[in-house]
């Protein structure tokens, strides 16, 4: 009966092939039958590249075609014509990022062989919300073959098409006519013109900017920046140089031609530290971006700056995780900064054809084609909980409140659902008008630990999964307390793109600091990237900050701020103590740790804090500063103390460049730049006239 099944498995691959298609085998068994009849499919098919995914390497393989859960995006832009993936052995789980990331490498023709449970098993349901959506939604696919334990492969109706669909494409190096047209624009790629490209998975993109870097460097291009969030992501871009330039040769990461141009890829945090010493960017640069919208945004924006030549190419749909909500935000910046950019999306698979049954049940299966509902202006969103046994049955809700988390963050990876569906303790609350969500918000309970936990995690001595939050005010900022009071944080919150501004986002953090208070919570707190007008939003909230990290997170680019609300007696007084100690702390990490932190945050973060009285001495130094002579560095700490003032009385405009210069140290150089200014001598002028408003307009004035 194996050999029987093999057959019909083999040739419905050629049936997928003539398409220029893959195929999906489901196959449902215990364990080890199930890995006998995927081993009897892997020995009889005469693969050519197989992978055989799982957590341990089956001993009857070679260990060669064996991987790891965890290395699966070391495949990509590697090629497999049978993938095997065991989510059913012991110790095993169906890893969504990983089957994502396989999934993409897989060639027309070629079979994606799933090994679960057989459906309806009631422990599998009891366990993980997730796994029970799997199998129900894999339990209604028609284009799949389903080989239940011991029985022959049910197969779908045969594929409706009888040749390969082809496309005719006038560029020789280019397998779809999208794939040359964005060749094309990069090659002709203009100063302050940006170009983003996007692209669903296997669509050639990263082998498009190969092409054109390939075509740029005979055209007499001497060099061309590279960069992605891992060397792994542009493999294709180096490979089609490879092919393209024969003469070339790949040095670590630099490709070098016959003539000595070359090609470099430089990891983010490289290029920018590259930028800062002059030793990267400047007039005549050309930087090609891959997987933007797994850069964070704050280095997306310096390179723009850094290079008058620049294109941004992101998936949209993928293992990298979502591009949308890049494309939604990024577009933003563009408009300000490079209001002429273009963009090009490339829709034409080039390693599979167009309808390919297997892009679109990876789709449904992992929910990567989510987006926002539609919009329903004009009517009032009223508020609904949602349980996760609800929403794991409620395939539309569900699609929405993904749809919308994924457009609102910069990087949402398939797992996101995951953790959706069965991290403990989430709760979820919506707004939502004619059934359809509007803004949503995830937030997770944390703390509630006994005084000697508490201790052990402030002293290091233990890290507690899942407390985010608690156990960073306890670890890092010595509040033993935060530990041992309720927290309540919100992890995510989101807003439909068509109705942010009409109060939705405030609306949903009220309703969720009430149900917070009612539940005997004592802090609800939120941690995000440390951005002006994100910080402005929560403290219109009432929320105060208590920390700031001191280097930035490698997902925003951002160094992540913490804010929380009292809603109860305790945790009042933990806020206080918290804010208490952190502003105490705030001048001296802006001097040294946070010196390159952004001048408009350090602003908001110093509108938080207390407002100084000036002392006899410290106006005297002002007004020397101001109306005199006097060295603006030797009066610096009766200046630190102005600008608080200011900050903390509401004045923010303005005041970012003096800010930076006075807690920051930044020089004048520096300075100049920031105001369009010729030198030091115009930086002194303006830093005096500055101080000279401030003090006219009241900051010095006593209360």
């Amino acid at each position: 009966m194996e050999n029987r099944s093999v057959q019909r498995l083999m040739g419905w691959s050629r049936q997928m092939a003539i398409c220029g298609w893959r195929g999906l085998v489901w196959l449902t068994a215990d364990p080890e039958l199930a890995r006998s009849q995927a081993l009897t499919l892997w020995r009889e098919g005469c693969w050519r590249t197989p992978c055989w995914l799982s957590s341990t390497p089956p001993a009857e393989i070679d260990a060669s075609t064996w991987l790891s859960i965890g290395r699966a995006r070391t495949r990509l832009g590697q090629e497999h014509d049978l993938v095997v993936v065991d989510a059913v052995s012991e110790g095993a789980e169906f890893d969504p990022d990983a089957f994502g990331a396989i999934s993409g490498t897989l060639r027309a023709g070629g079979l994606l062989v799933l090994l679960t449970a057989p459906p309806g098993i009631a422990g599998v349901a009891a366990t993980s919300r997730y796994q029970a959506r799997l199998l129900d939604r894999l339990s209604r696919m028609a284009d799949i073959a389903h080989w239940p334990a011991g029985a022959v492969p049910t197969l779908p109706e045969p594929p409706g098409c009888t040749s390969e669909a082809t496309e005719a494409v006038d560029d020789p190096a280019c397998r779809t006519r999208d794939q040359a047209e964005a060749v094309a624009r990069l090659v002709a790629l203009r100063r302050r013109r940006p170009l983003v490209l996007t692209a669903d998975r296997g669509r050639g993109k990263t082998a498009a900017l190969g092409i054109a870097c390939a075509r740029l460097l005979a055209a007499g291009l001497e060099s061309i920046h590279v960069t992605a969030p891992r060397p792994e992501a542009v493999a294709s871009l180096f490979e089609r140089l490879a092919v393209l330039c024969p003469r070339g040769s790949r040095q670590g990461n630099r490709f070098v031609d016959a003539h000595g141009k070359w090609v470099a890829f430089v990891a983010p945090d490289d290029l920018s530290d590259r930028i800062e010493r002059g030793e990267a960017g400047g007039p005549g640069a050309w930087l090609l971006v891959d997987e933007a919208a797994a850069i964070p945004a704050a280095l997306l924006a310096h390179w723009l700056e850094a290079f008058p030549r620049i294109a941004f190419a992101t998936t949209l749909h993928g293992y990298e995780g979502s591009g949308r909500g890049f494309a939604l935000r990024f577009r933003e910046r563009l408009e300000r900064r490079t209001p002429d950019w273009r963009e090009f999306h490339l829709s034409a698979p080039v390693r599979w054809s167009e309808g390919d049954p297997l892009e679109r049940l990876v789709d449904d299966l992992l929910l990567l084609d989510a987006v926002p509902p539609p919009a329903v202006r004009g009517e009032k969103a009223n508020s609904q909980l949602w349980s996760r046994d609800m929403l794991a049955c409620n395939e539309t809700a569900l699609r929405d409140i993904y749809g919308l988390l994924v457009q609102a963050h910069y990087r949402t990876t398939p797992a996101d659902l995951r953790r959706l569906l069965d991290e403990p303790g989430l709760r979820i609350a919506t707004l939502v008008a004619r059934d359809r969500t509007q803004a949503v918000a995830v937030s997770g309970d944390e703390g509630g630990f006994d005084a000697e936990l508490a201790e052990r995690v402030a002293r290091g001595e233990r890290r507690l999964r899942g407390h985010l939050l608690a156990q960073s005010l306890a670890a890092h900022g010595g509040c033993r307390e935060a530990l041992k009071a309720r927290l309540r944080r919100v992890q995510r919150i989101a807003v439909h793109p068509e109705r942010r501004r009409e109060g939705l986002g405030r609306h949903l953090l009220e309703g969720e600091r009430d149900a917070a208070r009612e539940a005997g919570v004592d802090l609800l707190g939120a941690s995000f990237g440390a951005e002006p007008g994100l910080l402005a939003f929560w403290q219109a909230l009432g929320f105060r900050t208590v920390r700031l990290g001191l280097s930035r997170e490698t997902s925003t680019g951002e160094h992540a701020v913490m804010v929380l609300a009292p809603l109860s007696p305790w945790g009042e007084a933990i806020v206080t103590e918290l804010t208490a100690r952190f502003h105490q702390l705030l001048p001296a990490l802006l001097a040294f740790e946070l010196a390159t932190l952004d001048p408009a945050v350090t602003v908001s973060l110093l509108s938080e804090g207390p407002r100084p009285a000036l002392s006899d001495s410290e106006r005297r130094d002002i007004t020397d500063v101001a109306f005199a002579r006097r060295e603006p560095a030797l009066a610096r700490p009766a200046l630190q103390a102005l600008l608080r003032r200011a900050a903390a009385g509401g004045t923010q405009v303005g005041l970012d460049w003096l800010v930076a210069w006075a807690f920051q140290g930044r020089d004048s150089a520096w300075l100049a730049s920031r105001r369009g200014l010729s030198g030091r001598r115009e930086v002194d002028k303006c830093l005096r006239e500055s101080v000279a408003a401030l003090y006219a307009h009241g900051a010095a004035e006593d209360e």
